[in-house]
């Protein structure tokens, strides 16, 4: 049992002490912009926040379903290319940015339903070539669409979100409300869905296929769905990116952004719900911990991600003796 499995175990024996525990914390959310009067720090926050999603997305991909998947960046394009096409003058086409999260999260989720259709017979190192090749392929398309995209110089003046009248303009607390209640709801989902009948099975796919199908689990069509699942949330991040930014362009959405992600995941803990919060944020905010050693940034970056696995190879939150159960 890890510290932070004893430290859940104490709150939940208080009594409601987990559902206080969670209310503090969200409250702590909310009054963040007023707590941090710095734009820098609370634009850092935002960010962390957008990568907690993203590697909750990914977690429902290779924690839960056992499939490794070293192209998630892609379906975060999809997302943000989908807002800033329909919500920009690119081509004069301006849609309510409410209307365009949900859509985004649908085009991605679709995008991995379609990729997941002809690949997920494959597994381990085939399908990591595949999804790697598959994230190539959608950012050099991307780059390549000419003036549909506006090819390497991305898509400007993106349409910014407003609420009650009030545009979020370049505003960092709107954002970082935006952002983080999607990540605390995200949360709540993945709690509710590890222990759910469809994660149950999830789990027994990613812990042995061939007995999993000889229970009589529907094996291709759970793994889609956990495709397409991951694929959509990745999304809707990718559509709060280009509303936040105002900008994207294909040089956001590279390899090293699906490695980012999923160092976020392993790092935290496969198949755990806080394992990729906790994995998120200390990648997000770390780098800028190490803004003065430059140098010895990237050094000490790799150095501490060997002890980890050489320590802690199952994670922070990982529990001892392989994934989650």
């Amino acid at each position: 049992m890890t510290t932070f499995d004893r430290l859940a175990d104490l709150v939940r024996r208080v009594p409601g002490g987990g559902r206080t525990f969670g209310a503090a914390a969200i409250l702590l959310l909310a009054a963040l912009p007023w707590l941090v009067q710095n734009d820098a720090v609370l634009d850092i926050l935002t960010v962390a926040g957008l990568y907690v999603t993203l590697a909750l997305s990914l977690n429902v991909i290779v924690g839960y379903a056992g499939l490794l998947n070293l192209g998630h960046a892609a379906f975060y394009a999809v997302g943000a290319y989908t807002y800033a096409l329909l919500a920009s003058p690119q081509h004069g086409i301006h849609i309510s940015p409410w209307l365009l999260f949900p859509l985004s999260g649908l085009t991605a989720g679709a995008a991995g339903f379609c990729l997941g259709l002809p690949v997920l017979r494959l597994g381990g190192d085939y399908l990591a070539i595949v999804t790697l090749g598959f994230g190539e392929i959608a950012r050099i398309t991307l780059n390549n669409l000419g003036s549909f995209t506006n090819g390497p110089n991305g898509i400007a003046n993106v349409d910014h979100p407003s609420l009650f009248g009030r545009d979020f303009g370049v505003e960092g607390a709107p954002y970082f409300w935006l952002v983080w209640t999607l990540a605390v709801l995200a949360i709540l989902a993945m709690r509710r869905l590890e222990d759910s009948r469809i994660g149950r099975a999830w789990k027994a796919i990613r812990e042995d296929e061939l007995a999993a199908a000889a229970q009589g689990i529907p094996v291709t069509r759970l793994k889609l769905q956990a495709f397409a699942l991951g694929a959509g949330l990745a999304g809707v991040c990718g559509a709060c990116y280009a509303a936040k930014q105002g900008h994207v362009a294909p040089e956001s959405f590279t390899f090293m952004e699906s490695v980012t992600m999923l160092a976020m995941v392993v790092l935290g803990g496969l198949g755990t719900v806080a394992g990729p919060v906790v994995g998120a944020v200390t990648l997000s905010v770390l780098p800028f911990l190490l803004l003065g050693f430059e140098t010895w940034r990237m050094l000490l970056f790799g150095a501490a991600l060997v002890v980890m696995m050489l320590l802690r190879p199952q994670g922070l939150l990982g529990r001892r003796g392989g994934l989650a159960a």
